[in-house]
């Protein structure tokens, strides 16, 4: 039994030669053990606080694209009765998810039952897979009728994932702002989508023609039709991949019934 005694096993351990085979193994199994509960702790405690922090950074940002929409916020200044709220909505009825809150809405994504696999003719955002649960925030006026819609899109660019939020006017086709929310686009060149004199082109573009064809996009030189924003020089793919983006999102597989849906005044 005292052969089983740890002490007396990590004497053992130690007493062997610095070159032995079997003390190196243990001892790189155990430092790379206890450097996993480390990583994993740490994980583990600051993921409230990651997860703040993003929150976070989304409200200021969703402050500040607020804040670029023209004429809304002397709206909100001279208005009690204008509120924004947010709701989280299943893309797959074009409705509010009644059992679904904005706080549980991670644990609701976690289930793969609650994402749609795109077809490669579909997936012209290069996602994969579509999320059906989305939270949007809608800004109602004082009869209650929404006046502006904010949506989360995403996409794949040059450099990785782009996340941005684009808000649609009352009529829901004409677009009221942009914002990105992230991005890891080369600096310089396609990161120029996170600039202020970029991102307010879009300010009045509209989403659709009089077909419902949605014709947003971002043109491959300078704009010449009220659906286009100006390409940015030396960021051909990142260009590209905003205009798929933005495409893919306010079309038929994604926020497209849902608008449809608010136009009708069923939201």
């Amino acid at each position: 039994m005292a052969e089983l005694n740890p002490i007396q096993l990590w004497r053992r351990l130690l007493s062997l030669p610095n070159e032995s085979r079997t003390k190196t193994i243990v001892i790189a199994f155990l430092i790379s053990s206890v450097c996993a509960v480390m990583v994993t702790g740490a994980t583990v405690a600051l993921r409230p606080i990651q997860a703040q922090n993003r929150a976070l950074e989304q409200q200021t940002r969703l402050e500040a694209l607020l804040a670029e929409i023209p004429g809304l916020s002397q709206i909100l200044a001279a208005s009690d009765e204008m509120a924004l709220s947010t709701v989280v909505v299943d893309l797959r009825r074009a409705e509010a998810a009644l059992d679904v809150t904005p706080e549980t809405l991670p644990a609701a994504l976690a289930n793969s039952s609650n994402w749609t696999e795109l077809s490669p003719q579909e997936d012209i955002a290069n996602l994969g897979s579509r999320a059906n649960l989305k939270q949007v925030y809608l800004l109602r006026g004082p009869d209650d009728r929404v006046e502006l819609v904010i949506l989360p899109v995403s996409g794949t660019g040059y450099g990785g994932p782009i996340e941005a939020m684009i808000a649609i006017e009352a009529d829901m086709n004409t677009v009221a702002g942009l914002a990105v929310m992230s991005h890891s686009e080369t600096p310089g060149l396609g990161a120029r989508i996170d600039e202020p004199a970029w991102r307010t082109q879009f300010a009045g573009k509209q989403v659709a023609d009089e077909t419902g064809t949605v014709r947003l996009s971002v043109a491959q030189g300078t704009a010449t039709t009220e659906y286009e924003v100006d390409a940015i020089t030396g960021a051909t793919r990142t260009s590209t991949a905003m205009a798929r983006m933005l495409q893919f999102w306010l079309g038929p597989q994604g926020y497209g019934p849902l608008l449809d849906a608010i136009r009708r005044g069923e939201f």
